[in-house]
């Protein structure tokens, strides 16, 4: 950020995001520093913000969000001290508590709706950060490596995605997001998981495909719900979700592919 030209837009825009992650990244490592229960009670407070934004967004009822808000303070905590228990049983559970609102309140014109949101955010939030539990240290590299890739997407995007084939958008969900960006990020992580020993290709391959796919599940929904940003109180980025929506993708696979 020093080296860049004064003039350049995008300058304090960097520069809150920079105030932000230094912010954020004690905070981050100091969960794993203390152990024990610092995990879940990270993934838990990440969680109760992650889903009151997106109920906002989604406009959905009280009683829709004090469910996804239970989910996200009690699955941490049953990842720390019961992982065993999250299996179809509490899959089945979560689908039945995610009706149950709409079934309630007898919602005949958009119970379906309001129920597959909820549905939708509960794999999306709670159930992605049980990660930062169940997977140990390699949730230290995930994290590093998500952060890494968001600057590296933004150093490709910047240097080579202005003309030429990398310069053609992923996807019309987010036209500024482009195949030099990929690149850029495809780097980063691989550096990253690398620098912090957890390098495997299954592991490089759900890291990057959070950085992309993350970006754009979120956009999908914001162009949905009308809005630009899940929030305005995080600076430089919106919105926590706006800042965590690659690392949920980049968990839920890290678990997919976690031996």
């Amino acid at each position: 950020m020093a080296a860049l030209p004064a003039r350049l837009a995008m300058r304090a825009e960097l520069r809150k995001r920079w105030r932000t992650w230094a912010l954020s990244a004690p905070l981050f490592l100091g969960a794993y520093w203390l152990g024990g229960a610092g995990p879940a009670v990270l993934a838990a407070a990440l969680g109760a913000v992650a889903v009151g934004e997106y109920a906002r967004m989604a406009r959905l009822p009280r009683a829709d969000l004090a469910v996804l808000g239970a989910a996200a303070l009690a699955l941490p905590f049953l990842a720390w001290q019961a992982p065993d228990r999250l299996d179809l049983r509490a899959a089945g559970l979560l689908l039945l508590l995610a009706a149950l609102p709409a079934l309630l309140s007898g919602a005949a014109q958009d119970g379906w709706t309001r129920a597959a949101r909820t549905v939708f955010a509960l794999l999306w939030i709670p159930v992605s950060l049980t990660g930062l539990v169940v997977l140990g240290d390699t949730a230290v590299a995930v994290g590093l490596a998500v952060a890494l890739g968001d600057v590296g997407a933004w150093c490709g995007g910047t240097a080579l995605g202005r003309r030429g084939p990398l310069a053609r958008p992923l996807s019309p969900l987010s036209p500024n997001k482009t195949w030099a960006g990929v690149l850029g990020a495809a780097l980063a992580t691989g550096a990253a998981l690398a620098a912090a020993g957890a390098w495997t290709a299954p592991l490089w391959a759900a890291v990057l495909l959070g950085c992309v796919l993350g970006d754009l599940l979120e956009s999908m929904v914001k162009r949905e719900s009308g809005v630009k940003d899940a929030g305005s109180w995080l600076p430089g980025f919106g919105g926590l979700l706006d800042r965590v929506d690659s690392l949920l993708i980049a968990l839920l696979l890290a678990m997919v592919v976690a031996p």
